[in-house]
């Protein structure tokens, strides 16, 4: 299992699992487009976030939300 943390940047990868029991968390990245069997590429990684683009949208998402998504 790869997180968004461990990923290289400017690749794309699909989203296998969501890895979270809060419901508000899980809520947050399927309002993004965010779910599984979804593309998902990583701009840019910092020691705390990752830029990324989900469905020609750009977001920042702290490490929190970038462990929870396994590509």
């Amino acid at each position: 299992m790869m997180t968004l943390l461990d990923a290289d940047t400017g690749k794309t990868y699909v989203v296998k699992e969501i890895n979270t029991e809060d419901e508000e968390m899980n809520s947050f990245l399927f309002r993004l487009g965010c779910y599984e069997g979804e593309p998902i590429t990583l701009v840019s990684k910092k020691k705390n976030s990752c830029i990324v683009v989900i469905k020609d949208g750009r977001y920042n998402l702290d490490s929190l939300l970038s462990e929870a998504i396994i590509v």
